[in-house]
């Protein structure tokens, strides 16, 4: 028989002295009648519930504490053998199955598991969604129409379409009429407002300085719009400075010209006695160019001088339309060399096209890219650059560059269609590679980008003439790509 460890001896002792004294002071607080109903009840011997160990155990050995379940299973794993207990039949089961063995971090098992429910079905992640989200559990929240939680009848601009639907651009601009260039709020508070000159113009003097920013630079003049409502309404809606705009030989179809206005090689037009061939005759026109634009603003652009200029056809001036070709030819491998491919060549030249004022044209066919070539697009440099000379300059791409005339077409050109739809083609007559040809282009006016106009010239065809022979030939159009207009600060507002 082992000897009894007196430590652990004492311990008990001392244990049970402390356990002892503890119920002796909760039988002294029973008895006093004052705190009886506030005090819970009390603690048992703790000996019922923790029996004490005999001596004679081994000391080594103890069993460890349990305590009494409170809230379902007391192990991961009871827990599973609880819930899984059902096996999975249907292909959605065997998913949901593995949603959660993923979660729970079984990944082996998880990938099982979504492996049986494709192969039963192929969409059961669709049924997956529709069953644990539905439509409606995307669905936004109501959004609250008056976040500033102010009256109705406020004037608050938190208040959006109380009363209706929204308002149109046109009714938008059309209720900035009454209102009048206010002045820009002070810098510090307190301080008289900044002096405000536009402010105190009467609208009639406002007119005509806008009409002299429109007719310098159009995009200035729109970009007006953006100062305050009142600049917004004269803008967009004042018609004396779009007519003005549209009449007018700065950026405006004053300027197009309708009916050759030059000879090939830009000399003054006396009389022209090309041969020309029926698809390139010229009809001269019933009506003159200032009667056609009257025709034209009440038959397809509802009297507005604004929409006439924004969307009828018109050359662009300020700047200079550029092709970009791109083709791969096949080449041929060294004789000298075995090699198993056969080399191939990616071809890259441009076309550029700049159109004046006073109906000449310029064409040049280069494979030196625009930033070498636009700023030297000017007739001045052409006639320097004729027939080779000159070839020290920087501008020696201009050798190649042929002269020309250029004119929109006309109801003449297309008596069978409607007046608005006989406009937007471009025809261009250049020199040829010899004094003998002449070429002649047929370009469609077309617009590219968001809200840009007239920026873009669509092959139609493209022909050489023999002025001796008096016939002519189609050039192939299977490489050539559309023309985009760029702009050219160097040419401010164009020749």
């Amino acid at each position: 028989m082992e000897e009894p460890n007196p430590e652990l001896e004492s311990f008990r002792q001392q244990w049970r002295a402390e356990v002892s004294a503890r119920a002796q002071a909760d039988d002294n607080r029973a008895t006093k009648p004052s705190k009886a109903s506030r005090r819970p009840p009390p603690i048992t011997s703790l000996s019922s519930s923790i029996p004490l160990k005999s001596v004679k155990e081994d000391e080594g050995h103890f069993e460890p504490q349990m305590f009494p379940r409170l809230d379902g299973p007391s192990s991961p794993e009871e827990h599973t053998r609880n819930t899984s207990t059902k096996e999975p039949q249907s292909a959605l089961d065997h998913y949901e199955r593995a949603v959660e063995r993923e979660s729970q971090g079984s990944l082996g098992d998880s990938l099982n598991l979504y492996r049986k429910a494709f192969r039963m079905d192929h969409r059961v992640d669709q049924k997956y969604k529709n069953k644990h989200f539905p439509p409606s559990y995307f669905r936004s929240k109501h959004t609250n129409p008056n976040p500033s939680n102010a009256a109705a009848t406020v004037p608050n601009p938190a208040h959006h379409s109380l009363d209706g639907h929204p308002q149109t651009i046109k009714q938008l601009i059309a209720s900035f009429a009454g209102l009048n260039i206010e002045p820009a709020p002070p810098a510090i508070e307190g301080t008289p407002l900044p002096p405000c000159p536009l402010a105190d113009l009467p609208e009639e003097i406002l007119v005509h300085i806008f009409q002299e920013v429109a007719i310098i630079d159009v995009a200035s003049f729109v970009r007006l719009a953006q100062v305050c409502k009142k600049m917004a309404y004269l803008v967009a809606s004042d018609e004396q400075i779009w007519k003005r705009v549209c009449l007018g030989s700065e950026v405006g179809f004053g300027a197009m010209h309708y009916q050759w206005q030059r000879e090939v090689l830009g000399r003054p037009l006396k009389e022209d006695t090309l041969g020309l061939d029926e698809d390139f005759d010229e009809i001269e026109p019933s009506l003159s160019k200032e009667a056609i634009t009257e025709a034209l603003l009440h038959a397809g652009y509802s009297a507005s001088w604004h929409l006439m200029f924004r969307f009828r056809p018109r050359i662009r001036f300020n700047g200079c339309y550029i092709s970009t070709v791109n083709y791969i030819r096949p080449g041929q491998a060294s004789p000298n060399q075995i090699t198993w491919n056969s080399p191939v060549h990616i071809i890259t030249y441009y076309r550029y096209l700049r159109f004046f004022r006073d109906g000449i044209v310029i064409s040049l066919l280069s494979t030196t890219e625009p930033a070498d070539v636009v700023q030297y697009l000017t007739k001045e440099l052409q006639e320097t650059h004729r027939d080779g000379a000159a070839a020290h300059l920087p501008s020696v791409v201009m050798r190649n560059a042929l002269r020309g005339r250029w004119r929109l077409s006309t109801a003449g050109d297309n008596p069978d269609a409607d007046l608005k739809d006989t406009e937007g083609d471009v025809f261009v007559e250049t020199e040829g590679a010899s004094a003998k040809y002449i070429y002649r282009m047929k370009l469609s006016l077309r617009s590219a980008g968001r809200g840009a106009r007239n920026n873009k010239l669509v092959w139609q065809g493209f022909w050489n003439y023999n002025l001796l022979t008096d016939d002519s030939g189609q050039f192939p159009l299977g490489n050539d790509k559309a023309f985009f207009w760029s702009r050219v600060r160097s040419y401010g507002d164009g020749a």
